[in-house]
């Protein structure tokens, strides 16, 4: 493999990145300038002298581009910006730099009626970013002249940076040192997911762009890798930092509406983390998952106490949680004793026909179609705040001076759900059972053929999703206060529903913890931002989703054992100089 330093535009080094450094500069300066007239664009930027709105991201941007600048510069003091070397991550921001810019731009002429809505700052930050990137393609970019290397790179990340270039063994740092640089990352990454989950319409499009192109520019730049080595060194410093970043969520929050979202997010990550212990570990496709759900969110609304349950039971919190994971964990055997004997497309529509059969069934138990278990198509409502060890969950607490209202009392309660999920998985996945479902996912025939017994294997898998799920459905029903057959459906416009999960475990990253989490996030926040869009919405979705699985098939958090059989062949490949050599050398021997 080899590496060729050329620019995408033939111009004088020193003159392209002084031009990068000026355009970048400009850039931040026109976020200063008022870009519209008028204050009907979402967000204020009207006002000359504070930026505002969308005005603020691409002043993030042009700030960050600008510090990548004055490393490549070779300032003091900022060559840990670029461990990886190269102009890469440079470009990268720039590039995100202006998809925000341009987008500004292009929304307020669109929705105002033309450009003679732009004020001039708008003028200046579309073209200054445009400068900005036009000479950064003119800085020397490592560009790989073999048609396979750039695939392969991809596997030795952690070794090279971009283009090839090895990254610097970094600087020896106090232990206090680098525990505050992961202290540090995961705050900035709660400021970054509340601000995320605040932003709306217009503004939240622009976060994903800048978003996107941040992430991309971490990786290229080598930042990331340093911090997934600081994070494996120390691991529970790591888990705690998360954790603890996670549960201050709902200080970062003005109202509930937010936190309420934030709630959604971790029962349906949760869900899709179980639905991952199926489909990631032991290759089950079960397209019906979302009725265990279902199951565990009906248990817990007939055993807690709701005015319209039949049973006329209350159970507290801790019971009605184990009797819908247990109801769950039965119907999870039940389903899968007499089903799991088949295979793949088989398999998967079984599955899909359970769902189907569950949503039917809940709807016809209204005492008219069969027995009154369930009320039918109204569900079951009024079901009752919790109230563990007196401390009520439909009231406001104040604490430390905030008033937190009391959907952040069930997103502490779902966060330590979820950790649990993730320590069971983590527990099974590393265990021999885990294994085992690691083989019959590869290869049943060879697993069985070693000894393991391949049904007893995929039912305890199966039962394991159906527990989980189950324990999350039991949080849910109190969480919405009401239950109904239209909730737990295959496919819909809003997660969760067996689509959604299957594709949030999918597109994360099967067989990885952090991926299943990252998709289930994505995939709940962005049809949830995207609503003003309309019949655009799902068109714009799917476009991203066929991108997405073009270019990281093997998902957003990449298992290793995956990504390398997306990208074996590129593992296998003979250079063609060295194929050429050892010709010329089996000529000569012939000779």
């Amino acid at each position: 493999m080899t590496t060729q330093n050329t620019p995408v535009i033939p111009l004088p080094a020193a003159g392209a990145r002084l031009a990068t450094t000026v355009g970048a500069a400009a850039t931040l300066v026109s976020t200063f300038l008022a870009w519209t007239w008028t204050s009907e664009f979402p967000g204020d930027l009207t006002v000359t002298g504070y930026p505002g709105g969308l005005q603020i991201l691409t002043l993030v941007g042009a700030a960050v581009t600008l510090l990548f600048a004055a490393a490549g510069h070779g300032a003091r003091g900022l060559r840990w910006l670029n461990p990886a070397g190269g102009n890469n991550a440079l470009l990268l921001m720039a590039l995100g730099t202006l998809g925000t810019t341009w987008f500004t731009v292009i929304a307020i002429a669109q929705e105002l009626g033309g450009i003679a809505n732009l004020e001039p700052g708008g003028f200046v930050a579309a073209a200054a970013s445009l400068i900005t990137v036009l000479a950064a393609l003119g800085l020397p970019l490592p560009r790989d002249t073999d048609a396979t290397s750039s695939r392969a790179k991809k596997a030795f990340a952690p070794v090279f940076g971009t283009g090839g270039t090895p990254l610097g063994r970094p600087k020896t740092l106090p232990s206090w040192a680098e525990i505050l640089i992961i202290a540090g990352a995961f705050a900035a990454g709660l400021f970054i997911a509340s601000y995320g989950i605040k932003a709306t319409s217009e503004l939240f499009i622009g976060f994903l762009i800048l978003a996107a192109f941040g992430v991309a520019t971490l990786s290229r730049s080598g930042l990331s890798s340093r911090l997934s080595a600081l994070t494996t060194k120390y691991r529970k410093v790591t888990v705690l930092a998360a954790f603890a970043a996670a549960a201050a969520f709902p200080f970062t929050q003005d109202t509930d509406e937010f936190t309420l979202l934030a709630v959604s997010i971790l029962i349906f990550a949760t869900v899709a983390l179980g639905l991952n212990v199926v489909v990631g570990l032991a290759g089950l496709l079960d397209l019906g998952y979302v009725a265990f759900l279902g199951v565990g969110a009906y248990t817990a609304a007939l055993v807690s106490g709701s005015t319209a349950s039949t049973f006329g039971v209350s159970f507290p919190f801790w019971a009605a949680a184990l009797t819908g994971a247990a109801a769950s964990l039965i119907f999870g055997v039940l389903i899968g004793a007499p089903t799991l004997r088949l295979r793949g497309d088989y398999l998967a529509i079984v599955t899909l026909g359970f769902g189907e059969i569950f949503r039917i069934a809940m709807g016809n138990l209204d005492g008219t179609s069969g027995p009154n278990i369930t009320n039918g198509p109204n569900g079951i409502p009024n079901i009752p705040d919790l109230k563990m060890f007196g401390y009520d969950f439909g009231v406001e607490h104040s604490i430390g001076g905030f008033t937190l209202g009391s959907y952040a009392n069930y997103f502490w309660l779902m966060l330590i759900c979820t950790a649990l999920v993730v320590t069971i998985f983590a527990r099974a996945g590393n265990s021999r059972i885990g294994r085992a479902w690691v083989a019959i996912r590869e290869d049943e025939t060879a697993a069985t053929a070693m000894g393991i017994n391949g049904f007893r294997v995929k039912l305890i898998a199966f039962a394991l999703g159906a527990t989980l799920a189950g324990l999350a459905g039991t949080v849910q029903a109190h969480v919405q206060h009401t239950v109904v057959p239209e909730m737990y459906v295959f496919a819909g416009p809003v997660p969760p529903s067996s689509a959604f999960l299957l594709a949030a475990v999918i597109l994360g990253g099967m067989g990885t913890i952090t991926g299943p989490l990252l998709g289930a996030t994505l995939l709940y926040v962005i049809p949830t931002k995207l609503q003003f869009l309309n019949d655009y919405q799902l068109l714009f979705f799917g476009l991203a989703l066929i991108l997405l699985m073009r270019f990281r098939p093997e998902g957003v958090v990449a298992n290793k054992r995956q990504q390398l059989e997306y990208h074996e062949t590129d593992q296998l490949a003979v250079p063609e100089q060295r194929l050429g050599e050892n010709t010329v050398g089996v000529t000569k021997a012939g000779a």
